[in-house]
């Protein structure tokens, strides 16, 4: 990706937090620096950042190179960010290792190089890249977190496992006392005709001498 280029003409402070002296190296030499620096604002991207003015542990190691100055780094930052899931403020910790070359002149790749300020080094444009992009695009505030109740809207890791809503049919529950035109006046029609022939049969059956509790008795007269 395209780096953040430490221009030429810009005047840096050799006592900024972030600035390193290369004067002291000698050819195909190292030097090793352990620093705690406030950190730069706008360091984040998305939902997670660093905040401005946190602590940054940083552990740099500079190397004489024949191209310029061989920087290796390994930065732990503070995190503050929202929860992809339940959308919770939370707090983390990042550790981020990059190494990049820093040249003493331009090489023809534009801005896709870090330059040294003659014997100046910026480490701001190569810590600031590496650390976005180590920073999560969905960040979370546990692994497991089971986010937001897509019904009311609860955090479930505070509403508990039993936590549900009974289901109220969907978008098909706006038809469930839905009649068609024509069909509630078939049904009282079809009840009536079933009530009518259900009393003419009973009808027909008392006529052949059927008794009400269904028996049928012999047919003549008392003997006395």
């Amino acid at each position: 990706m395209p780096h953040a280029k430490t221009p030429k003409s810009k005047r840096l402070e050799p006592r900024g937090p972030l600035v390193f002296d290369t004067r002291t190296l000698g050819p195909a030499s190292a030097r090793s620096e352990s620093r705690t620096v406030p950190a730069p604002a706008d360091l984040g991207a998305g939902m997670v950042r660093v905040p401005v003015g946190d602590s940054l542990e940083l552990e740099v190691q500079l190397e004489e190179v024949s191209d310029g100055i061989l920087v290796t780094a390994n930065v732990v930052a503070p995190l503050a960010g929202e929860c992809a899931r339940c959308l919770d403020e939370f707090v983390s910790v990042a550790h981020v290792s990059f190494q990049e070359l820093f040249a003493d002149e331009a090489g023809g790749s534009g801005d896709d190089e870090y330059l040294l300020d003659g014997y100046l080094l910026d480490l701001e444009p190569a810590l600031r890249d590496a650390v976005v992009l180590e920073l999560p695009l969905s960040p979370l505030c546990a692994a497991d977190c089971p986010g937001l109740c897509s019904i009311c809207g609860a955090r479930l890791a505070d509403a508990g496992p039993g936590h549900g809503h009974e289901s109220d049919g969907g978008v098909w529950a706006v038809l469930r006392d839905y009649v068609p035109a024509g069909t509630a006046e078939a049904g009282t029609a079809e009840a009536r005709r079933a009530e009518e022939q259900a009393g003419s049969a009973g009808r027909d059956r008392r006529q052949d001498g059927s008794s009400s509790d269904g028996t049928t008795g012999p047919v003549g007269t008392k003997e006395r």
